[in-house]
């Protein structure tokens, strides 16, 4: 059974930072291409980076450029995402995904995996 847990979130002031991990078992690591995704109140869940099992070349979406970063252990079979400068735009549940694909680009759509999200709150 595949499992993708997610953990680190909670509540940080603006210009505060956190990092998220996910924890997966139950399947190969490096056969997917991880990713973080977000969804606010009302909006479609969107991806906030991805990276593939080489490492690289990874995306980021232009709101979280330079300002989010995102990296794999493929031993611990683990993906993190260290998020600095935060805003309360950034505001959302962050999910894990892994998308069995060899590129850098996840659609939410072509998901293979989910995790259960863990909530990301930005305090003005």
């Amino acid at each position: 059974q595949v499992q993708l847990v997610e953990s680190g979130g909670g509540l940080v002031q603006a210009g505060g930072s956190l990092r998220l991990s996910c924890a997966a078992s139950g399947l190969t690591f490096t056969a997917y291409t991880m990713g973080w995704f977000r969804q606010a109140p009302g909006k479609d869940r969107e991806i906030v980076a991805a990276i593939p099992w080489r490492r690289l070349p990874i995306y980021y979406a232009d709101s979280v450029k330079g300002r989010f970063a995102i990296s794999r252990d493929n031993a611990k079979n683990t993906v993190y995402l260290q998020m600095n400068s935060l805003k309360p735009e950034d505001t959302a549940v962050y999910y894990c995904a892994a998308d069995r694909t060899s590129g850098n680009y996840i659609r939410a759509t072509a998901v293979d995996y989910w995790g259960r999200g863990t909530q990301v709150t930005v305090s003005s």
